[in-house]
Order: C-alpha cells, then structure tokens, then sequence
C-alpha cells in the first residue's frame, strides 16, 4: 500500500523560482541554469512512490538534492511546483494546524548531527517531543524508557550526552523519533557522523527494529554500501534528477545509464545480489517420462531440466548429463537415484552465503521463496556473470 506519493516536485532557489520552470521542462541543465540565470536547481521533476512498512533509501553525493528532497516530506522546504501525498492527504496544502499534527504525530525525523539538548538526561531528551506534544509526564517517562531499552540504551537513563559516545547519542537520536508512535520516520544522513565500525552497528540495529515496527523509513545517504543494506528499494539522484529507482539488486544487475553504472562498479556484488534477482525458470519433465530423447526434446536453450514426481523435484539434469548418459535405457532414467539430486538455496539469500552449493554441484541449484515454492535455477555461470556485472 502506497504510504508516500512525490509528484512532479521541482525545487528552485532563487529570486524567480518559478520562472525557470520552463527552462526545467526544456531540459536545461543545472549548471547552464545558474551561470545564465542565477537560480539554483535542487530537485527537477521528481516522481517516486513509498510503500508503507519499506526502508526507502535516497541516494546521490553532495548537491545530488537527496536532503532537500526529504525536507519536502514534512515541508521544512516548499517546493517551487509538485505535490507530496501522504496517506492521500497533500502535504503541501496542510494549514500550520495541520502540518503541525503531521510533524507532532505521523512525521518524526532524526538528523545526522543527533541534536540532543545537553542540559537533559537522555531520559528527557527522549521524552521531550512527547512532553512538548501535551503527553502527561508519568506516561511520557515510561514511553520514553520503553524506546531507551528498545534501541539498547537501558540503564543509561540518567546519563547526560557527554556522557555518550557518538554511536549512543545516535542511539537517543533515534529512540527519541520512535517515542512519538510516528508512522514515517524520515532519517537524513542519520549515521553518517559515526565511525566505521559504529555505524555498521546501527544499521544492523536498525534493520532488527524494522522487522518489528515496521515503520515507513525513508532513509538518506551518500553511501551505497548503506543503501543497499538498508533499502528495500533505492533512489539514485545525480543534480537533482532522479536517475534510477529500483531494488538495490537490480540497480546492481541493470544500471539505468552510464552514471549510475559508474556509481556501483565497484560493490561487491556476491554480497548485495541475491539468488531470487537472478533465478530463472527452468522446464520440467515427469520422472516416469524421462529418457535420453525426451530429456532432450524437453530441455530449454539454456540447457536445463527439471525432473518431478508428484509435483516435487526430484532432480536437475543438464545437457552435459544427458550426453554423458545417452546410452542409457528410459528405465534407467526413470530411478531417481540414478540423477542428480538437487540442491537447494533461498531466494533472499545472497550469492556470498550460497557459494558452497555453487561449487559442490554440477547442475543449477533450485531456488526457493519463503513459501518454499520454486522461484527457479542459477547455474554457477549466471552467479559468475552476476558478480561480474553481467546479466542476461
């Protein structure tokens, strides 16, 4: 269900942001536009869709527009032309009431530079959008406690953030959003001040949060690692364009043009590509029919079949092992233990974890979702050709 609508948001800086409008929609670039007309383009025409409970990572380097973008969410920034809808209700068309509910209420953001008042336990800093908000302080102490324990921070209540390391007051920066209930949690650059090993800390941390609150997380980074562990689906921006939007694998697989292909050249694909995103069908073939010829009428161009009795597979055969065989009788193929027994891996699992199967089997291993129906087969050489940067 979609949860957040961008439409068409353009945003200018300037004195006569609307003017340069139509030079946006003749295509004139960003540069061209500032050296002839003075005005600054931050995002151009964007468009994207948010579904609800998904990790959204926008992406790009400095001045790609990523943080202007989200700021248009919760309208710390206008934008010049373009609508924002969240839950169908436009965001742009709020009164102050209104759009001061939404940021109380449905809207929490957590910034790169934790913004934790100095003054205030973390227990307070926690607690203070929910005190500011009107909740009475007894509730709003054992809400904020509950988000102290939950983001691992219990017994450090009555610390102050000097107190803290840099990864902790992060942490209060985060159990601080989530105490308000919030269905949108926006993050801009939320671990980019942490050092390598901290950071790596939280994003785990993070993603465990995920699968129990499920909250609508749109998450801002120049980091690609980052994005692709933490996205459910990825926004590649480049001077305030939006350049590619997919799930991390296919950005991988299937670059929408030269810049973004340069942007993952050097990820480690057997990491980040999983064994769903590269699985493809295979034809199947009933054991009690199977024989050298039938195998071979039965096989796709690929070279791959898939023998199956009461609707199970019993093994993968592929056209190496019908030639090495072809003197054998349709009885013989007819026993199962006769063919190669096959190998299985999840669909969600990454190339890196199923290495082991790769190598230990001729044949392509069957991929499984988590219903456990087939989603497919990957041969060693579709693996390979991934992790290359090659897709078929």
């Amino acid at each position: 269900m979609e949860k957040i609508s961008v439409q068409n948001i353009s945003k200018v800086f300037g004195p006569d942001p609307r003017s340069i409008l139509p030079l946006i929609e003749q295509g004139m670039g960003k540069q061209e536009i500032l050296e002839q007309h003075g005005h600054v383009v931050g995002i151009r025409d964007v468009s994207l869709s948010i579904e609800a409970g998904e990790t959204f990572v926008i992406m790009g380097l400095s001045g790609s527009g990523k943080s202007t973008l989200i700021r248009h969410f919760n309208r710390l920034i206008e934008p010049t032309a373009g609508r924002i809808l969240i839950d169908g209700d436009d965001v742009i068309g709020l009164s102050d009431r209104d759009l001061l509910n939404l940021r109380r209420n449905k809207v929490s953001m957590v910034f790169q530079r934790f913004g934790l008042l100095p003054h205030r336990t973390v227990r307070q800093n926690v607690a203070f959008g929910l005190l500011t908000s009107g909740t009475p302080k007894a509730q709003a102490m054992e809400k904020a406690d509950a988000q102290i324990e939950l983001v691992g921070l219990g017994g450090f209540g009555d610390h102050y953030p000097r107190q803290l390391s840099g990864g902790m007051q992060q942490r209060v920066g985060l159990a601080r959003a989530l105490a308000t209930d919030a269905e949108i949690l926006l993050m801009d650059e939320a671990f980019s001040a942490l050092d390598p090993l901290i950071r790596n800390d939280m994003q785990n941390q993070l993603n465990e949060l995920q699968k129990t609150l499920n909250k609508t997380i749109v998450f801002i980074t120049h980091d690609l690692d980052e994005a692709l562990k933490l996205g459910h689906h990825i926004a590649i921006l480049k001077d305030g364009e939006l350049r590619q939007l997919d799930t991390g694998p296919n950005i991988l697989l299937k670059p929408a043009d030269d810049y973004v292909e340069r942007f993952v050249r050097d990820v480690n694909r057997a990491r980040v590509v999983n064994m769903g995103s590269i699985a493809r069908p295979a034809p199947t073939l009933p054991l009690a029919d199977t024989g050298v010829e039938r195998c071979r009428e039965a096989m796709d161009e690929g070279g791959v079949l898939l023998i199956t009795e009461a609707d199970m597979v019993k093994a993968v055969v592929s056209r190496a092992f019908v030639d090495a065989n072809q003197d054998r009788s349709d009885e013989w193929w007819q026993r199962p233990g006769n063919l190669p027994a096959p190998s299985r891996v999840r669909a969600d699992a990454v190339i890196d974890e199923c290495m082991a199967e790769l190598a230990s089997s001729e044949m392509p291993v069957l991929v499984l979702g988590a219903d456990e129906r087939l989603r497919g087969v990957v041969s060693r050489m579709t693996a390979m050709e991934a992790m290359a940067g090659r897709s078929g």
